[in-house]
């Protein structure tokens, strides 16, 4: 089996026609584009013939939020990665924000709803996993503006967690972040660790 793509195929999203000679001096540094501003063809990396990466597994939570990669501008992540490490397996959630099943936006102008429609994404994420709240680990909060509603945030995150009655609580950090659309007013990303049966 070759171990070469034909990268053309592919979906690109660059117009090799605008790039600018920064960018050509550099995708030519990463081996991307030849000598005559051509996309070579993508060569799997040797070191792995010996060395494989560790398997990730992409979750799905589609009766909730939909695949980033499935937006007519695709983004390309996943909502989460599962890492197995033999008796352990670790889950990977992506910034999540209150987005439908369908990709649109939910609540838009209500911090506090858009906050318990995140959890209600998390939740069910970790549910595909086999996981819940009382295996989260840590998360990163980011707020739009959390001057003004980092008391409502933590309000709801309080209630929510003595509600599940979380203990020891997951570690945490907070940042006010301009998030990927303007009506979307919190994100959280979210590890979570559990042993496999």
């Amino acid at each position: 089996m070759s171990n070469t793509l034909d990268i053309q195929e592919k979906k690109l999203l660059i117009d090799l026609n605008k790039l600018t000679d920064g960018e050509k001096i550099e995708m030519k540094k990463l081996g991307i584009l030849s000598e005559d501003n051509t996309i070579t063809p993508t060569v799997y990396p040797s070191i792995h013939e010996e060395r494989p990466p560790i398997e990730k597994h992409v979750v799905h939570a589609p009766h909730t939020i939909n695949e980033a990669y499935d937006y007519e501008k695709p983004s390309s992540f996943s909502r989460a990665l599962r890492l197995d490490f033999g008796d352990y397996k670790v889950l990977l959630i992506s910034g999540t924000a209150s987005v439908n099943e369908e990709g649109k936006p939910e609540h838009i102008g209500d911090f506090k709803a858009q906050l318990w429609r995140t959890y209600f994404n998390i939740t069910n994420l970790l549910e595909a996993e086999g996981m819940t709240w009382h295996d989260v680990v840590r998360t990163t909060n980011y707020l739009r503006d959390i001057e003004r509603d980092y008391g409502e945030f933590n309000k709801i995150r309080t209630s929510f967690y003595q509600w599940m009655n979380l203990d020891p609580l997951p570690a945490s950090t907070g940042i006010q972040a301009r998030l990927c659309w303007e009506t979307l007013l919190v994100e959280l990303e979210v590890y979570a660790v559990c042993k496999v049966k």
